[in-house]
C-alpha cells in the first residue's frame, strides 16, 4: 500500500512553516541582514526594528508586555531558563512541584535540581491526563518556590486548569510556570487572567520555524524573578546572551500573529475534523477507545488504543500512507511505553498500544476521513493475522 505524499498527521510534533511566514522571514536572510545589536548604523537599526515588532506579536498574542518577552532558541530552552533560572533566584526556596505528564524539558530540569538539594514533589494525574488543582494546593509549601505544569499535553490533548492552578500558586505567593508550546496555535490565552508568571513558547508548534521559542517573564507584581544560567553579552536582559537569529524571530512573531487572527474559525475546523474520524472509528472498530480529556482538549488530537493492536506494527503498515507517532516525538532512539500514558493508565495494554493523530491547518478533512478508512482495514487485516 503507497501514497504518493504521505498525509502529515504529526503536527503536535512539528508544525509546517506557514508560507506566509516564511515571506515574512526572507528579507532578513538576504537584505536587511544586519546585526540587532549594532545600533550605530542603518543595518543594525532595521534588524532591531523587526526584533522589536516581533516581541510586540508575541507579547499581543498571550496579552503580556513587549518588554515580557525573552527570545530564546526553543520552548526547551525557555523551561529551562525558567525552572533553574527561579530556582536559583531564590536558592533559600528549596521546594518544587510538577506533574507526572510534563515535557521532557521540565522534568529534567527539574530532577536537576533535586539532585542539587530541591525538593521535588510530582503530582499524578487522573484517567484523562488531568491535574486536579486540589492536588496542586495540597503539595504547596512554605518553601515552594515554583509550580509548572503545561497547558495542555502534547500526546493526548488534555488542557490543563491553568486558570485554576495559577489562581493557587499566586494566593499563596508562588511562581507559577506554563509550558504554552502545545496550546498557543488554538487557544486564546490571557497569561495575566490565568496567573501565569512564567511561560514558554515555540515557534515550530505554531506553523513558525523551528530554531526559536520563547520566554515569558512577568514584569508586575507578583514579578517573576530569574538568575541567569548563561552568561555573556547581556542580550535579552542577559537571560539568553548571544546574538539574536533576527530571521526566526520575525518569523515566530508571524506565525503567532497569524494564529490569533485566524483561531476560532481554525479551531472550529480542526475539531470537526476529528469528531467525525471518532465517530466513524468508534463505528467501524471494536476495543478502540481515546485517550484524554472528551472535552478540555486541543481540537487537532486524536489519541488512540486498539485493542490487539501494536502501534509500530501499524505504523509499519501505514508509513507510505501517512505520517503520525506512536508515542511522544522526542524520544527517538529506543522504543518505551509513553511516561504520560503510563502515569494514566499503569503498565497497562492500554498505555502500551496507543498511538497519536494530529492533523492541523493543511489537513484536509478528506484527508483525515480517508485516512481514517485505511486504519479501519488495517486494524482488520491485523487482528486476522495475529489470530
Amino acid at each position: 500500500m503507497s501514497h504518493a505524499q504521505p498525509i502529515y498527521l504529526d503536527n503536535n510534533a512539528t508544525t509546517r512553516t506557514d508560507p506566509r511566514v516564511v515571506e515574512a522571514m526572507l528579507p532578513y536572510f538576504t537584505e536587511d541582514f544586519g546585526n540587532p545589536s549594532s545600533v550605530e548604523h542603518q543595518h543594525g537599526n532595521r534588524a532591531q526594528s523587526a526584533v522589536k515588532r516581533a516581541r510586540e506579536q508575541v507579547a499581543a498574542a498571550i496579552c503580556a508586555r513587549e518588554g515580557e518577552i525573552v527570545f530564546t532558541g526553543s520552548c526547551t530552552e525557555a523551561n529551562n531558563i525558567a525552572i533553574l533560572g527561579a530556582a536559583y533566584a531564590q536558592p533559600d526556596k528549596k521546594h518544587l512541584i510538577t506533574s507526572a505528564i510534563e515535557h521532557p524539558s521540565v522534568l529534567e530540569p527539574m530532577r536537576a535540581l533535586q539532585r542539587q538539594g530541591w525538593s521535588l514533589a510530582i503530582l499524578p494525574v487522573d484517567h484523562s491526563g488531568r491535574v486536579s488543582p486540589e492536588a496542586v494546593q495540597q503539595a504547596l509549601r512554605p518553601d515552594t518556590v515554583l509550580v509548572s505544569i503545561m497547558a495542555a499535553n502534547n500526546e493526548v490533548g488534555t488542557i490543563q486548569p491553568v486558570a485554576a492552578i495559577g489562581g493557587l500558586c499566586e494566593a499563596a505567593g508562588v511562581l507559577f510556570h506554563c509550558d504554552l508550546a502545545q496550546i498557543l496555535a488554538h487557544h486564546h490565552i490571557d497569561v495575566v487572567a490565568n496567573h501565569i508568571h512564567l511561560a514558554s513558547l515555540s515557534g515550530h508548534k505554531a506553523y513558525g520555524p523551528k530554531g526559536v521559542g520563547a520566554l515569558y517573564a512577568r514584569s508586575r507584581s507578583p514579578r517573576a524573578r530569574l538568575a541567569p544560567i548563561s552568561f555573556g553579552g547581556g542580550q535579552e536582559k542577559a537571560l539568553r546572551p548571544g546574538t539574536l537569529n533576527v530571521p526566526l524571530i520575525v518569523g515566530m512573531g508571524e506565525s503567532v500573529a497569524l494564529a490569533i487572527r485566524g483561531q476560532d474559525k481554525e479551531r472550529a475546523r480542526l475539531a470537526a475534523m476529528a469528531d467525525a474520524f471518532r465517530a466513524f472509528v468508534a463505528a467501524e472498530l471494536d476495543g478502540g477507545a481515546f485517550n484524554g480529556d472528551p472535552i478540555e482538549r486541543l481540537p487537532g488530537n486524536i489519541s488512540l488504543s486498539i485493542e490487539g493492536v501494536e502501534p509500530l506494527a501499524l505504523m509499519h503498515r501505514l508509513n507510505g500512507v501517512a505520517s503520525f507517532s506512536a508515542s511522544s516525538a522526542c524520544s527517538t532512539e529506543k522504543v518505551e511505553t509513553s511516561p504520560v500514558l503510563l502515569a494514566m493508565f499503569g503498565d497497562t495494554p492500554r498505555a502500551r498500544q496507543a498511538f497519536r493523530l494530529s492533523p492541523g491547518r493543511f489537513t484536509t478533512a478528506d484527508e483525515l476521513m480517508r485516512f481514517a478508512a485505511l486504519l479501519v482495514s488495517e486494524v482488520r487485516d491485523l487482528r486476522l493475522f495475529v489470530a
